[in-house]
């Protein structure tokens, strides 16, 4: 670990023994962490990002050991899950400790529990000796962030310190499992698909799933990860095409975003049309940034092309149609 890394990891583990809130690099997105068992220290994440008292925050651990001790329960099929995916980008829901604030988990009986794979991130809870809370380090709702500077654009002033780890390598939220009932449930799907999780738990039923009542998981709001800019998920089969399926909107050619994949339009019409990867981690990896990019150069309208109906662009599909609603 370099001086200047070090530094940052004293800065923050000082800052989340105070009980306050730092914004930090993981693999998946930036998160916004605090110590998940102090409820006043989490409350705090909840404060600086807006957010609905009624959606579960994740939390962090630094090994097997951390998240057992989050749990009452430790079933086989999490263990080899964990054996499968940790560290990464897989969130176990399980049921939560007594030491687990119920801010944390929206009052409801359940946790997520995640080994998250960045190494900045497993050396500073390592270092805390505590788990860490940690949503998405960006306003309720809005787009999450892939780099510091996407978090300074957000908190700027809300919280007292970010710490830049480079760009995520995956770019979406986790995959959110349920382990709790006899069907294992995906409450959130990610880039660990049900395929990869079915091929590790060959005798359960895996299924798509989501909560009624109290949230087991974030990411279960109909609408998320949206930016400022409206969002139209859409099919094209030139820029002809393209512009009158938006003529009705009479937004102006310069506020126009298109991110394509596929079927690219010029760019000579549009204030901005990015290209974006055909291969499913790279346009996780990519997706975000772009949403960023166009909020950050003033677009009223963001047009998407529809990505492939396939179960490897299931978690893509899901953030699309959620920052669209």
């Amino acid at each position: 670990m370099s001086e200047a890394q070090a530094e940052a990891l004293a800065r923050a583990a000082a800052v989340l023994r105070k009980g306050e809130v730092v914004a930090v690099p993981t693999e998946t997105v930036y998160g916004l962490a605090a110590n998940a068992l102090d409820a006043a220290a989490v409350k705090a994440i909840f404060a600086a990002k807006q957010r609905p008292a009624a959606n579960p925050v994740i939390v962090h651990v630094a090994d097997e050991f951390m998240a057992r001790d989050c749990v009452t329960e430790w079933p086989a099929t999490a263990q080899a899950l964990a054996a499968a995916f940790w560290p990464g980008p897989l969130t176990l829901v399980l049921p939560k400790a007594d030491e687990i604030p119920e801010i944390v988990t929206a009052g409801g009986s359940t946790v997520g529990v995640r080994l998250p794979r960045h190494p900045f991130m497993q050396e500073l809870i390592r270092t805390c000796r505590f788990p860490l809370a940690a949503p998405s380090a960006n306003l309720s709702n809005h787009i999450s962030p892939t780099t510091a500077a996407h978090v300074q654009t957000q908190l700027a002033g809300r919280i007292p310190l970010v710490i830049d780890g480079g760009a995520a390598q995956v770019g979406i939220e986790s995959t959110v499992i349920d382990l709790t009932g006899e069907i294992i449930r995906i409450l959130r799907p990610g880039m660990v698909s049900a395929a990869a999780i079915a091929a590790v738990l060959p005798e359960h039923t895996v299924t798509d799933g989501h909560d009624e009542g109290v949230l087991k998981s974030p990411g279960q709001l109909k609408r998320h990860y949206a930016p400022n800019a409206r969002l139209l998920v859409m099919n094209w089969a030139d820029e002809a095409d393209l512009e009158q399926q938006i003529a009705y909107s009479r937004t102006p050619h310069d506020r126009v975003c298109v991110l394509a994949h596929s079927i690219v339009v010029p760019g000579t019409r549009f204030g901005r049309v990015s290209v974006l990867p055909k291969e499913p981690e790279a346009y996780a990896r990519t997706l975000y940034g772009e949403l960023h990019r166009c909020d950050a150069e003033g677009a009223e309208l963001i047009c998407v092309e529809a990505v492939p109906e396939k179960p490897e662009w299931n978690a893509i599909a899901d953030r699309l149609s959620r920052a669209g609603a």
